[in-house]
């Protein structure tokens, strides 16, 4: 089997200028606080093949979500390999959710919501308002990523289950402590998430949840195994988390980090991953 680089479909990037609207996350964080666009993708991906990618919000002031969208549709029009936009929504305002579906669905780019969660506490993944906003995807195409933590994934569990006809797509593994090597709830709660059908996961973000300085590949293997052996070759999908990701890792490092921890794929496995499943999923 050749280890070629593979064609890369990215799942998971996200483009932000501070100067054009309000993230006010990246206050804490300086060595990422600065326009990240997609020249700086672009460069940081030289000699792979890149050759389509997925923008994932990039968790701006909520009031300006929508300018966001139009913002990533402009980029598009000088970078012809965005070809979709995961849009924040506020799904727990529930069926008044609605408009703000009605507008996203009007940008041909969007092909899916993103509310994060990942800061809420438990009780909100359980609100009948958000419940209500997520049952109104399937009607306009929509997907849903799930930007969530560890602990939260017994109530993700619940959620998916609760929304068979809603397609799901889990970020980040569901961001175990890879850390403090803490495996167990993560890999209970990841087994019953991939026994649901309506769910894919991302192999993405997962050196962030890691030492940023000293993480090996062995300690993300026995996470990257259990996630592949959960959900199959069939419902997993490549992300690179740029630029997020820098804080732990060169995006070389991370498809080559992905590449020698699936060793034994064969090339239609690892075409799954990279490329044809987040092809099929975000319909790019």
């Amino acid at each position: 089997m050749s280890h070629d680089v593979p064609i890369i479909v990215d799942s998971h990037v996200h483009f932000w200028d501070p100067g054009k609207l309000r993230y006010a996350w990246l206050d804490g964080l300086p060595v990422l606080n600065r326009p990240m666009l997609p020249t700086d993708l672009a460069n940081a991906s030289a000699s792979l093949r890149l050759s389509k990618f997925i923008f994932v919000e990039s968790s701006c002031d909520a009031s300006q979500s929508l300018a966001e969208v139009n913002w990533i549709t402009g980029l598009a029009e000088t970078e012809p390999r965005l070809k979709g936009i995961v849009a924040s929504a506020p799904l727990e305002r529930g069926k008044a959710a609605r408009a703000d579906l009605e507008s996203l669905a009007r940008h041909p780019l969007v092909k899916g919501v993103r509310r994060n969660l990942q800061g809420e506490g438990k009780d909100f993944l359980k609100r009948p308002e958000l419940i209500e906003g997520l049952n109104l995807l399937p009607e306009f195409g929509f997907i849903f990523d799930l930007c969530v933590r560890a602990d939260q994934l017994p109530m993700v569990n619940e959620l998916v289950r609760s929304l068979p006809q809603v397609t799901f797509v889990l970020d980040h593994f569901g961001k175990p402590a890879v850390r403090n090597r803490s495996y167990d709830p993560w890999a209970r709660d990841i087994r019953a998430l991939a026994d649901l059908p309506n769910v894919s996961c991302k192999i993405s973000g997962l050196t962030t949840e890691a030492d940023w300085a000293k993480w090996r590949n062995e300690d993300l293997e026995p996470y990257f195994k259990h996630a592949l052996d959960c959900f199959g070759f069939d419902r997993i999908l490549f992300g690179g988390d740029w630029p997020v990701a820098t804080l732990a890792t060169s995006y070389h490092r991370w498809v080559e980090t992905v590449l020698a921890l699936v060793p034994d794929a064969s090339d239609r496995e690892r075409t799954q991953l990279f490329q044809t499943n987040a092809e099929r999923i975000y319909r790019v």
